[in-house]
C-alpha cells in the first residue's frame, strides 16, 4: 500500500514538474484574484504569473501566447496591485514596450493591439498629459482602435468600439493640434461597445460619464445604478469591483 501511494505521489510530482513555464504562468494568471480585497489584488499570484511568463517568452514556440498573457499581467499588476506611482509606471511601460514589439511581429493579431492600448492608456494616466502629448497617445489610440474594429469588432465584447469611445471621451480638444475628440462620438462608440457581446462594468461607467457630460443626467444615473446592483463576475471580480466602487462614487456626485 505504501509503495503504491509513493508511486502515485511520485507520478504527480513528475507531472507537476513537467509543466512548462507558459502553463505555470497561465495557471497563476487565472488565479490572479486569489487573496484580493475589493478592487485591490494581492501581489503574489500575478507576480508569479509574470515571472513564469517572462521565462516562457524566451521559448520561440511559446512566445506568442506568453506575450499575450504577459501584456494582460503587466496591466493587471499596474492597475490593481501596485500602490506606488513608480511601480505603476514601470509595469505599464513594460506593457507598452512589449505591445509595440508584438504588434510589429504579429500585425494581424487583434489581441496584441487591444492589450497594448490597455497598457498605453494607463501609461499615459501615470506619466501625465505632457508625456502623453509628446508620444501622440491620443492619435495612436484612435488609429489602433479603428484597426481593432476592422480586424475583429467583437473582440473583448466590442473592445475596439470601447477604446475608440474612451479616447474620444478622455482626450482634450485642442484647436489645430487635437481637434477630432468629440463627446458625441464617445457616446456613439461606447453605445456600440455596450451593444456588442456582454456589456462590461467598465464600458457602462464610461458611457454613463459621457452621457452625463452631454447633459443626459437621468440616463447616466440609470446606468450607474445598474452597475452598482450587478455583482462582480467570477471571471473578473477585481476588475468589476473597481468599476462598481467608481459607480458608487459617481452616483454620490451625480444625484
Amino acid at each position: 500500500m505504501k509503495i503504491k501511494l509513493l508511486t502515485i505521489i511520485f507520478a504527480f510530482l513528475t507531472v507537476l514538474n513537467a509543466q512548462t513555464d507558459l502553463a505555470k504562468g497561465i495557471e497563476w494568471y487565472n488565479k490572479r484574484a486569489e487573496g484580493s480585497v475589493g478592487a485591490r489584488a494581492a501581489e503574489g499570484p500575478i507576480s508569479k504569473a509574470i515571472s513564469f511568463l517572462e521565462k516562457a517568452m524566451t521559448d520561440p514556440g511559446d512566445e506568442k501566447e506568453a506575450g499575450l498573457y504577459l501584456l494582460k499581467s503587466y496591466y493587471y499588476r499596474g492597475k490593481f496591485v501596485d500602490s506606488e506611482k513608480e511601480a505603476k509606471k514601470a509595469d505599464f511601460q513594460k506593457g507598452k514596450d512589449l505591445g509595440e514589439k508584438l504588434m510589429k511581429k504579429y500585425p494581424d493579431a487583434v489581441e496584441f493591439r487591444y492589450w497594448y492600448l490597455a497598457n498605453l492608456g494607463s501609461w499615459s494616466e501615470e506619466y501625465g498629459i505632457l508625456a502623453a502629448a509628446r508620444e501622440g497617445v491620443a492619435d495612436i489610440m484612435k488609429e489602433q482602435s479603428e484597426i481593432i474594429i476592422n480586424l475583429d469588432p467583437e473582440y473583448e465584447d466590442g473592445g475596439g468600439y470601447f477604446m475608440l469611445g474612451a479616447v474620444h471621451y478622455k482626450s482634450p480638444y485642442i484647436p489645430f493640434f487635437l481637434s477630432w475628440p468629440k463627446n458625441e462620438k464617445a457616446i456613439k462608440w461606447l453605445k456600440k461597445a455596450v451593444a456588442t457581446g456582454a456589456a462590461t462594468p467598465t464600458q457602462k461607467v464610461y458611457l454613463a460619464n459621457a452621457l452625463y457630460k452631454d447633459g443626459q443626467k437621468k440616463e447616466a444615473i440609470s446606468i450607474l445604478k445598474e452597475v452598482v446592483s450587478t455583482p462582480p463576475s467570477e471571471a473578473e471580480p477585481v476588475e468589476d469591483m473597481e468599476k462598481i466602487e467608481e459607480a458608487k462614487e459617481l452616483l454620490k456626485k451625480y444625484q
